[in-house]
């Protein structure tokens, strides 16, 4: 038997002995009024200690546990070790999301705690300045009655939080954050934002920069490079080493005029005000253009193929679209080597996607460089790419046509054995066309 049923049994047990000692001393009667004073007396300390335990919890804060008495000393007791270990770890809680809330706000990103129906419940006072939020009076508020750019309302709503959002204007006019949502938990979203002002305005300068030295660029080179034509078309030009030197600069001055136009190319497509033109575009016609091109670059060297398996036009720019799809048919004859197989690709998916691929049995590339290929100047191979012409922004070029058309470009390569690269891009920007046709 435990020790709280030994101590619960001993009260009663000596009540009923005395009990029956006073019934066999002084009668029935005697006993029964000494049984019922015990019962009654044990009845009031239940409940006098029953009261005390039900204004403690009443408050539990506000004063310490009582000590009580008989068997509720010891229910008392351990309540009492119980409540304190309760308030030392719920101090330590409470000093633990201090540091944290110490720790966020000096974070250099803002930082909002949004629930499962982006309701706010907490921010730093970093991510108060970049909404426009109150600590103490907007918990609980949803961020889009606060925040309410179309473009934010956009990127919550559309739930695909792989890439950041630059949102411009959100709380001053020259206030411009990158917006990341991270999912934690089963339900909550951690809404992270970073003000990128002071980068957006170097960028800037940096376009500039590069536009307004490439137009300074371009009517000395064209100018250099027509004299050296001159001289190269002149019949007295006997000199070997003349005439060799001459076919450099030649080179040399087309090369740079090529890099200073596609300098010119990236700027304008990189330039916020520069809006894509929409157009119905032709994309069979379009592909059998550059199936034309692709064989005079390639001089009868490659196997090129042309497969249009859909007549389906789209919605953007032609001279953009013919930019793009130029610069990934050219490289697949830069470096698929003489006697490979290029194969140009117009097709639809079953869910309206359409796809613009071009498949070589070139060089390949290795995975590392994969990701990096469309970065400005990156080259796998610096000594090759000179040798072929290129000028390390046809990729970078691709890569903003691409985006200004709400598309997606898929690289898929094996080193060694070619490359395909290819463009889809979404049902909505597709146009119907006539019966598909191949050629």
């Amino acid at each position: 038997m435990s020790d709280f049923w030994r101590r619960a049994l001993v009260y009663p047990f000596f009540l009923v002995l005395v009990t029956l000692f006073v019934w066999v001393t002084a009668g029935a009667f005697p006993a029964a009024l000494f049984l019922a004073a015990g019962l009654a007396l044990r009845l009031y300390t239940h409940l006098r200690n029953l009261a005390a335990f039900d204004r403690w919890v009443s408050d539990p804060d506000g004063q310490e546990v009582p000590d009580g008495t008989a068997l509720w000393e010891d229910v008392f007791s351990k309540l009492n070790k119980l409540t304190k270990q309760r308030r030392k770890e719920r101090e330590q809680h409470a000093d633990a999301l201090h540091q944290m809330e110490q720790a966020t706000s000096a974070l250099p990103e803002g930082v909002v705690i949004l629930d499962e129906a982006d309701r706010i419940e907490w921010c730093n006072p970093l991510a108060e300045h970049h909404f426009g939020l109150d600590s103490e009076r907007d918990i609980g508020q949803q961020i889009t009655y606060l925040a309410r750019q179309p473009e934010f309302v956009g990127y919550l709503e559309k739930n695909n939080f792989t890439e950041p959002l630059v949102l411009r204007g959100a709380r001053h006019d020259d206030l411009v954050l990158s917006i990341k949502m991270i999912a934690y938990g089963s339900s909550k979203r951690l809404l992270i934002s970073r003000d990128i002002t002071h980068l957006e305005r170097i960028e800037t300068m940096r376009r500039d920069f590069v536009a307004n030295v490439s137009h300074e660029l371009r009517t000395p080179l064209t100018v250099v490079n027509g004299f050296v034509e001159t001289m190269q078309d002149m019949p007295n030009l006997e000199n070997d080493m003349a005439r060799r030197a001459l076919q450099l600069m030649g080179n040399q001055t087309s090369r740079m005029e090529s890099l200073v136009n596609d300098l010119l190319t990236l700027s304008r497509l990189e330039n916020e005000q520069n809006t894509l033109h929409e157009e119905e575009v032709d994309i069979p016609k379009l592909l059998r253009t550059l199936y034309e091109e692709g064989r005079s670059l390639s001089n009868g060297q490659h196997r090129i193929q042309l497969k249009v398996d859909s007549e389906a036009r789209l919605s953007g720019s032609a001279d953009e679209l013919h930019s793009a799809f130029g610069n990934l048919v050219t490289n697949a004859i830069r470096y698929t080597p003489p006697g490979g197989e290029i194969v140009v690709c117009w097709s639809e998916q079953p869910d309206g996607h359409t796809v613009f691929s071009v498949r070589d049995s070139g060089i390949g590339i290795a995975p590392q460089h994969i990701s990096r290929l469309t970065e400005r100047f990156y080259r796998v191979d610096r000594s090759r790419s000179r040798e072929t012409g290129g000028t390390g922004l046809g990729l970078a070029i691709v890569k903003h046509i691409v985006i200004r058309h709400q598309a997606q470009l898929n690289i898929i390569s094996e080193e060694g054995k070619g490359s395909t690269f290819s463009i889809v891009f979404p049902a909505r920007r597709r146009l119907a066309g006539a019966a598909a046709a191949s050629s």
